[in-house]
């Protein structure tokens, strides 16, 4: 008999040999979740509810509030929607390409080629719908790799079988539904019937699929129109064209050619030509007759690469013939002992009241009325404002160009007309996927930014840098991404080969996080997640890549912050 200690109520119970996790969940009926239950942790790892156990072991089962659980349940609800669109419109093919609108925006073609209509969308939905209704059952196939890529290659996938080629692993899973086959990085539900809060609505000349609100997984996600974020990932995924870099398969293929070295600077020559058209836009809007910019204004989450931007836009701006006058607004935070605080007792440095707006604003308004000022600098050891004899003043050609997490946050500078402002909103907007079903979730892309930056200054290591993020999420939730959509612009800061840089580094990294801790989880998925990706050096990057902020080499010099 097993032992299985069940984490959620610290009781022990003894179970036969090949238990499923759904029938230990059975045995505990005491137990109460505000959410359906979705899959569980099994000594920190997540595991599907089909998952049979052979030895003594830990489970912590897991609702659909948990991250872990909200992931696993968005995977199964994709491949309701394809096996929808295989049985409806047989031949057709459907891209999963990114997050948008609280939601998740889909290519779909018609084997015909015909124009997608509300009509079409609608014998999809009820489609899902009957799945839901049969709850049928998701099955697991684990095989050797070789005997998947026969099977994938033989259906047309070539980004599955090219991603299956290039990964290294000796035998990989993928699943069923019904008679349609699929392959997913992640467990999935035991069934259909799990799938109960969803949608499927038209976005621009493709589908939104509509997943459960984060806070409420009960409710579907209120749809919020994000146009500039989406013109910004279309953008982006036209460089996938550019670079025929339409998966992670092609990009490891790409690098087991011998194309590194081109591919990198492909990717920074784009980078830079989009940091040139906005500093040309800048320079033509601060000699515009009318409403001439005179302040610009950046923001972005944690780990996006704002700092390193700001660099680079003020080197263009300079060849543009303008001269910007820098600074961040982590300047003006309040001292430490006026810092508001968390419920838990800790500071909240994301909250816009850490921030001494009134007298940012006052010095903004002397500036831009041609005074000098003196300028604050925050020392992040002793937690106090200083002033240290930095001087500033506008003139002929100057502009301010001022970075900071709240900077497109209409109360930080409510007193300086919009029409002066031009506001940047930075972030990384990951384009290139897994395959065509399975997106790489930008959130990622910064967590293993952060992760690796953190522990090479020795702020934190992997384990408390996972234990931050939730926090810093919630955090930009509440204070940054209600404003991105207020930019003049969008600049996407991820690179297509960043992942194969990022896993030299992540690796030994991630695999210090002890297996006893509840951080372990996050960290075993991040490395499976980056064992996709052939690693190449970063001997190539160049010093003034957005990446240099992260594993270091820059040539820029970045302040001390949170």
């Amino acid at each position: 008999m097993l032992q299985i200690r069940c984490k959620n109520n610290n009781i022990t119970k003894s179970f036969s040999e090949g238990v499923t996790l759904l029938d230990v969940l059975k045995e505990y009926p005491e137990l109460v979740f505000k959410y359906p239950v979705v899959c569980a942790k099994i000594n920190n790892t997540v595991q599907g509810l089909k998952f049979r156990l052979y030895q003594n072991r830990d489970v912590e089962f897991l609702d659909m509030s948990d991250s872990s659980g909200r992931r696993l349940y968005i995977r199964s609800l994709c491949f309701v929607l394809y096996k929808a669109t295989c049985d409806v419109f047989p031949g057709s093919k459907l891209f999963i390409e990114h997050p948008i609108s609280r939601g998740y925006y889909c290519n779909f073609y018609k084997a015909d080629n015909t124009p997608v209509t509300e009509s079409d969308i609608k014998k999809i939905r009820s489609r899902m719908r009957k799945i839901v209704q049969l709850d049928m059952p998701f099955r697991r196939n684990e095989t050797p790799t070789e005997e998947a890529i026969r099977i994938f290659r033989e259906r047309g996938f070539s980004d599955k079988v090219k991603l299956m080629e290039t990964n290294g692993q000796v035998y990989c899973d993928y699943y069923t539904l019904g008679d349609t086959i699929d392959y997913y990085y992640g467990a999935l539900l035991p069934s259909a019937g799990y799938i109960k809060v969803w949608g499927l609505q038209s976005y621009g000349d493709g589908l939104l699929l509509q997943v459960p609100d984060r806070k409420n997984p009960n409710k579907i996600a209120r749809r919020e129109e994000q146009p500039k974020a989406f013109e910004a990932f279309s953008e982006y995924l036209k460089w996938n064209i550019i670079m025929h870099l339409n998966n992670v398969g092609d990009v490891n293929k790409a690098m087991l050619k011998g194309r590194a070295s081109e591919l990198i600077q492909v990717s920074e020559a784009l980078q830079e030509k989009k940091i040139v058209q906005i500093a040309e836009e800048i320079h033509r809007r601060y000699y515009a007759e009318k409403n001439p910019v005179r302040v610009v204004l950046i923001t972005g989450p944690s780990s996006s690469g704002k700092s390193t931007f700001s660099k680079r836009l003020a080197v263009q701006l300079l060849a543009c013939g303008l001269r910007p006058l820098t600074f961040s607004t982590d300047d003006y935070f309040v001292n430490r002992v006026d810092t508001p605080k968390l419920p838990n007792g800790q500071y909240d440095f994301d909250n816009i009241t850490a921030v001494d707006r009134k007298t940012l604003e006052r010095d903004l308004k002397l500036l831009l009325a041609g005074e000098e000022v003196e300028m604050p600098e925050y020392n992040f050891t002793t937690g106090k404002r200083e002033y240290n004899g930095k001087r500033m003043k506008m003139g002929d050609d100057r502009v301010l160009v001022i970075e900071g997490i709240h900077a497109l946050n209409p109360m930080l500078t409510s007193q300086i007309p919009d029409c002066l402002k031009y506001k940047i909103y930075v972030s990384t907007l990951t384009t290139v996927s897994l395959d065509s079903h399975n997106w790489i979730p930008t959130r990622d892309n910064r967590l293993l930014r952060r992760i690796i930056r953190d522990y090479k200054k020795g702020a934190f290591t992997a384990r408390e840098t996972i234990q931050q993020w939730p926090s810093v999420c919630e955090a930009e939730e509440k204070w940054i991404f209600p404003y991105s959509e207020n930019a003049d612009v969008m600049f996407n800061s991820a690179l297509n080969i960043e992942f194969a840089v990022l896993r030299n580094y992540a690796e030994p990294i991630l695999a210090s996080v002890p297996r006893n801790c509840a951080e372990y989880s996050e960290a075993h998925r991040l490395l499976k997640f980056i064992h996709y990706f052939v690693a190449i050096p970063d001997n190539e990057i160049p010093p003034t890549s957005i990446m240099r902020e992260f594993v270091g080499g820059s040539s820029f010099k970045y302040k001390n912050s949170f």
